[in-house]
């Protein structure tokens, strides 16, 4: 497992689109050997985080086949983040969710069945009311039972971020940040104050920064914004194309090699 506490910026891959169509602009879902040569590529692009989640439909099983082929030191240098708390109805095609604690030990045997090993377990969609809720203390105590060591919470709001931060239970937190979308400023220095790792989602605004046809530039900005707010976290790149992939870890590059302002 890749040292994710490592005081730096880094990219990680977010695995939405292998798994299902989302966003303002919807894109097929890639077929297997589409998503595998995605994969592959990041790794070669030397990214070492993968973020998945039971909600992203088949993302969860299409990572754990290609995992699975990978040899014993490749894959062990390979950091996987899932979730629990979101599911997925493979009937409606609809996500929906469940913070109860059957439903997320049931969530958790499922991924770690599909993964075979998780890094960092996340609560997906949590609330001021559901980060410490009996239902998820119970669950992250599954968790850990079953080899799990690290833990997030996936956050919308400050206030769910500070009550995360002061439940003690987390080293994570993921949320959306970007020049477009700030609300969550002022829940850095509470984070960095308690030494938790900030994984950051949204970079381009659901596309809103960049637009389709922008070149580097837009996504080198977008970056460059997130760099000189945040010293050390990840920031995730959610695509299913590997020209894309390429594109925007060309722009990464660009940004984190600017100097400081």
């Amino acid at each position: 497992m890749t040292d994710i506490g490592n005081g730096r910026l880094e990219l990680g891959l977010g695995l939405l689109s292998i798994g299902r169509s989302w966003g303002v602009r919807p894109a097929a879902v890639p077929g297997e050997a589409e998503a595998d040569a995605l994969l592959r590529r990041a790794l070669d692009l030397g990214i070492r985080v993968l973020d998945t989640a039971p909600a992203y439909g088949g993302s969860e099983a299409v990572l754990g086949r290609f995992l699975a082929r990978l040899p014993g030191p490749q894959r062990s240098a390979v950091t996987v983040m899932t979730k629990a708390g979101e599911h997925w109805d493979p009937e409606t095609g609809v996500p929906f969710a469940d913070h109860g604690r059957d439903a997320l030990r049931r969530s958790i045997d499922r991924s770690l069945g599909l993964l075979d090993r998780v890094d960092v377990l996340q609560i997906h969609k949590a609330t001021v009311e559901v980060v410490d809720s009996p239902g998820v203390v119970a669950a992250i105590d599954h968790a850990r039972g079953a080899g799990v060591t690290r833990f997030g919470a996936s956050v919308a709001t400050v206030d769910a971020g500070l009550r995360a931060i002061e439940t003690g239970l987390y080293s994570f937190l993921q949320f959306p940040f970007s020049s477009a979308n700030r609300q969550m400023l002022p829940l850095l220095p509470a984070m960095a104050g308690a030494g938790l790792r900030a994984i950051v989602n949204r970079p381009f605004a659901m596309g809103a920064l960049v637009g389709p046809d922008a070149d580097g530039d837009a996504a080198r900005s977008a970056f460059a914004f997130i760099a000189r707010h945040l010293a050390d976290g990840i920031v995730l790149t959610g695509t299913g194309k590997v020209a894309h992939l390429e594109a925007n870890a060309a722009s990464f590059a660009g940004a984190m090699a600017q100097p400081a302002p």
